[in-house]
């Protein structure tokens, strides 16, 4: 039997593709959905699906980005577009990356069983028959993608933490991964990192043998100044004082 997904965020959307296909006829299981593409790319990773129909239109991960992604990564499965938009950038997108179909909503029940019995015919004839050539990407479910940005920022907060380089990792929008960290953890990407420069600054500063500078260069400075005016702004001392203040009661 093959696999279907399909992604959409319109629950009815979902449902109608479900109802109207003639899934067992043709050798196909009942479909598995996701809302988004993010999640959409997670499923494909476990399931492994033969077809996925995908919704141009979407939060989080819109169907042009996910068509981008999973065509590349996954280039042995094939893409049918159900939308309600022909807008020119979308059928373009669907071109390039292969779709077998670009079908309108609302779509009809001949047009859904016409396109997948072209495609179980090519999967019957071997086009497609041989296993995936799956292409190792990180995907993420938003349960843990909290957790992992986390351990993300823990091993890399040294180094210039970019908002935009963090959506692209985790295939989400910043906006949407700067509000799902901050409900997990009650503190914004940015000042997490910041915390955890000014508690490693503290560290550093009890060692007398390290200059300022050279603690301001470790955690990823541009220059002392900066680090100075960061520490006091967080701690209301400057790093000298904090230092003075501490070696004297040690």
């Amino acid at each position: 039997m093959y696999k279907a997904l399909i992604i959409d965020d319109e629950k009815s959307s979902r449902l109608l593709i479900t109802k109207l296909g003639r899934w067992n006829e043709y050798g196909i299981d009942p479909p598995f959905t996701a809302t988004n593409g993010a999640d959409g790319l997670a499923m494909i990773k476990d399931l492994h699906p033969n077809i996925v129909f995908v919704d141009m239109q979407m939060p989080i991960m819109d169907g042009n980005e996910f068509l981008r992604l999973a065509s590349v990564s996954f280039p042995s499965i094939k893409y049918i577009v159900v939308s309600g938009h022909d807008e020119f950038s979308y059928v373009k997108t669907a071109l390039q990356t292969k779709a077998i179909d670009y079908l309108l909503k609302p779509i009809s029940g001949k047009e859904l069983n016409d396109v997948i019995a072209l495609v179980v015919s090519e999967l019957n004839n071997g086009e497609l028959g041989q296993p995936l050539d799956v292409k190792q990407i990180e995907t993420y479910n938003t349960a843990e993608l909290p957790e992992v940005i986390k351990s993300y920022l823990d091993e890399n907060y040294i180094t210039e933490i970019n908002l935009n380089d963090i959506s692209e990792r985790y295939f989400f929008t910043k906006e949407y991964l700067s509000k799902l960290f901050k409900k997990s953890y009650g503190i914004g990407i940015y000042e997490y990192v910041l915390s955890l420069r000014m508690r490693r600054a503290k560290d550093l500063l009890l060692c007398d043998d390290m200059q300022i500078q050279q603690i301001s260069d470790l955690l990823g400075y541009s220059n002392s100044n900066y680090f100075s005016k960061a520490f006091k702004n967080y701690y209301s001392i400057s790093p000298s004082d904090f230092r003075e203040n501490n070696m004297k009661s040690i």
